[in-house]
């Protein structure tokens, strides 16, 4: 769930989409359907378990790559995230529908997952840029991304024993943060609306009586 504000220390952005870090978030985003038809059309939930893995433990990469190559693009911003929402809402999605995923982590992960999305969108639709990601939302995802390939492995009965425990921890802790930083994100999409909707000049504050 990644960031598109950078910092004053950071490259400069360029228009270019044909990078070498947007490749990468490129083939994070085909692998997500082939995730779908391993899960659900093979039934091979240690596998489905193991490109959830290989596809989080990538989320840093195209990060390095466009600050290390000077690659920064408006399209990498875009595409980076995208990456990571996509895998995170199939890994939600397909493990409900599959019954591999913990109902109680599963839904609502998936409704902050949903309500951040809609809003997202609606910033787009009005061209008021992206969400600057926060660092709790890094976190976040990272412990995310151990949690739900742990659940699939404990459904698939591939030593349980060693990754329930770290499952539901990470998914617990996981599930906080998401929703403490998805709050934030909602109230920076409430911020941009209300700037755009209220006269320049105008104060958004309430003003006080008597």
């Amino acid at each position: 769930m990644s960031g598109v504000s950078e910092s004053h220390d950071s490259p400069p952005t360029h228009n270019s989409w044909l990078t070498v870090p947007n490749l990468v978030s490129g083939l994070r985003v085909l692998a997500v359907p082939y995730f779908w038809y391993v899960l659900l059309g093979q039934d091979r939930v240690g596998l489905a378990a193991a490109l959830i893995f290989i596809i989080g433990s990538t989320d840093w990469i195209d990060g390095y790559l466009a600050r290390r190559l000077n690659q920064i693009s408006e399209f990498g911003k875009l595409l980076d995230p995208l990456a990571d929402r996509l895998m995170i809402a199939s890994a939600l999605v397909a493990g409900l529908l599959a019954g591999v995923l913990p109902g109680v982590i599963g839904w609502p992960l998936l409704v902050r997952e949903v309500l951040v999305g809609i809003g997202t969108l609606v910033l787009a639709g009005r061209g008021l840029g992206n969400l600057e990601v926060r660092w709790l939302g890094k976190a976040a995802t990272f412990a995310l991304y151990g949690a739900i390939p742990s659940f699939y492995l404990v459904s698939a009965d591939i030593v349980p024993w060693l990754f329930g425990p770290p499952a539901w921890i990470a998914g617990g802790v996981g599930l906080l943060l998401y929703w403490y930083v998805g709050w934030q994100y909602i109230g920076d999409i409430w911020g941009k609306l209300r700037s755009v909707e209220s006269p320049p000049g105008t104060s958004l504050a309430t003003p006080k009586e008597g």
